[in-house]
């Protein structure tokens, strides 16, 4: 694997499905783990999940942000899983100061790092060795909004900040199947049409509104918005994304996942993890 140069942190949005992929060793897992094996150690990590998903734009400042086990149904060991990583308050104020402007909230105590952020922390820096700070996503805003809030955190790149965007190009609870293995065709398709665009022209994302797949690929946006943050990255640095780790899981769960300014590859191994028995999809907040 190639590594960006020491003066420019790599980005990448992560394709990060169940939280059972914390405690599970499969192909998805491990190109995360050997993507963060080969990352040059960071400064802080920004992250950006679907999971903070809130009418307004803010950063969590806090010296020790609290782990958060934001799902329901899990066995106890996810739940006691911890991720003790310092926050950056220091890096907070670069944020506010990059997006002016714009409001940004400095959140002192109402969020911290949810499993979004910590279920593939948990392969990319297992020591939580390095500061990591989260930031919303403005749920009221439109698709450009994201994408210009991407272009604008690009300096974090330059000054250490590894910047993790974690979501799911194709995320339909409601069609799930429990075949860790299984891809609709629908989702397939809408995968490879993702994938054309990030490898292309990640700017204009926008152009999947008109895919006949959407609907059923993107019934909600809060896990489909991180992969905007990256477009905005890449076309700040007029590059296009590369795809790795790429597949599905339980049918309508797309899994690939994207770098910028490093290349990564794709293991063999086990899919990635299903969801446990007897656990209704739509009641898991996954």
């Amino acid at each position: 694997m190639n590594t960006a140069s020491p003066s420019r942190m790599p980005a990448a949005f992560i394709g990060h499905g169940s939280p059972m992929n914390t405690l599970e060793s499969n192909r998805f897992t491990e190109a995360w783990r050997a993507f963060g094996a080969a990352l040059p150690r960071p400064r802080a990590i920004l992250a950006i999940s679907a999971h903070w998903f809130i009418p307004s734009t803010a950063v969590t400042a806090m010296d020790r942000p609290p782990v958060i086990h934001d799902f329901y149904g899990f066995p106890p060991e996810l739940f006691a899983f911890d991720y003790p990583a310092p926050g950056a308050p220091e890096v907070a104020q670069e944020i506010v100061d990059l997006l002016s402007p714009a409001f940004v909230g400095l959140d002192q105590d109402s969020w911290g790092l949810d499993h979004g952020t910590w279920s593939v922390l948990a392969h990319l820096r297992p020591d939580a060795d390095v500061p990591v700070l989260q930031l919303s996503i403005h749920s009221a805003q439109p698709l450009d909004y994201h994408i210009d809030i991407g272009r604008r955190l690009a300096p974090l790149r330059e000054r250490g900040v590894f910047i993790l965007c974690s979501g799911n190009v194709v995320h339909n609870l409601r069609l799930i199947q429990r075949r860790p293995d299984l891809a609709f065709d629908w989702a397939e398709r809408f995968d490879a049409a993702t994938r054309a665009v990030m490898t292309s022209r990640p700017a204009s994302l926008a152009s999947l509104a008109s895919h006949p797949d959407l609907k059923q690929s993107v019934p909600t946006p809060e896990h489909f918005l991180p992969l905007a943050y990256l477009c905005g990255l890449c076309d700040a640095a007029g590059e296009a994304a590369t795809p790795f780790a790429e597949g599905a899981t339980m049918g309508s769960i797309s899994m690939t996942s994207y770098v910028l300014g490093a290349s990564a590859g794709s293991p063999a191994g086990k899919p990635a993890a299903a969801l446990p028995e007897g656990v209704p999809a739509q009641q898991t907040n996954t």
